[in-house]
């Protein structure tokens, strides 16, 4: 089983005018095809950092870091978009989706940045919104969607270029409990299907539906628990 994240040692400084922040202190990480991985820990204590890096939003200070067998460190920002479009998928707490697009514009957008032909996007659009339950509102503009739908439609956003890795971050943030459990629900059954998804969390209830769960506390790994959890549990 191939590993898709790969990081040693992972440092990152935030330099303000009259302190210096650690953010993260030494993480070492690497997470094999097909897991499930829940990041928790209190605020501050650098989870969302390391999911910036994870998906080369921002970059470390110090240490390696390769995604699905690409070394990422000195590359150019252009290199970092090219990386970011063909290997990582995103899914935020405040679903990020364009209001004056629709539901099929919005998924569609990871693919015409890569050039892909309109036969092809239409097929890949139309797939993902099926796999997500959404097929039936592809018209629709994300205005028009509960909070739910609108989660389900970025997890098909992120869904929709086959990337090696799906990142969520408080993906049920947003929403009550029935939409979220909904939400957890369909990202379990993607890992089922393969996905390897890495999910930052607060939510202990939900961070017990990974295959793995990694605590952070002051921007270091304080532990790590492999879960036997039925993912199917949440719904």
């Amino acid at each position: 089983m191939k590993t898709v994240v790969e990081m040693t040692n992972i440092h990152k400084r935030y330099d303000g005018q009259q302190v210096e922040t650690h953010a993260l202190q030494g993480i070492s990480l690497h997470i094999k095809e097909g897991e499930f991985v829940s990041i928790t820990g209190p605020s501050g204590c650098g989870k969302s950092t390391l999911l910036s890096i994870m998906g080369l939003m921002d970059t470390a200070s110090e240490g390696s870091y390769q995604i699905a067998s690409v070394d990422t460190q000195g590359l150019k920002v252009d290199q970092r978009t090219q990386i970011r479009n063909q290997h990582i998928g995103f899914v935020f707490q405040s679903f990020n989706l364009i209001d004056s697009l629709t539901v099929f514009e919005n998924v569609a957008l990871p693919l015409e940045h890569r050039g892909t032909s309109k036969n092809e996007i239409k097929q890949r659009v139309e797939d993902v919104l099926s796999q997500v339950d959404m097929l039936h509102r592809k018209d629709y503009r994300p205005n028009q969607l509960s909070g739910g739908q609108q989660q389900r439609i970025a997890i098909a956003r992120a869904l929709v270029g086959n990337p090696d890795l799906i990142l969520v971050d408080e993906p049920t943030g947003n929403l009550d409990s029935k939409n979220g459990d909904q939400v957890m629900a369909l990202l379990a059954q993607l890992n089922k299907d393969g996905a390897t998804i890495v999910m930052v969390t607060h939510d202990s209830r939900y961070s017990r539906c990974a295959t793995r769960e990694v605590q952070l506390l002051d921007g270091k790994i304080v532990s790590e628990q492999q879960s036997d959890v039925d993912l199917q549990g949440v719904a």
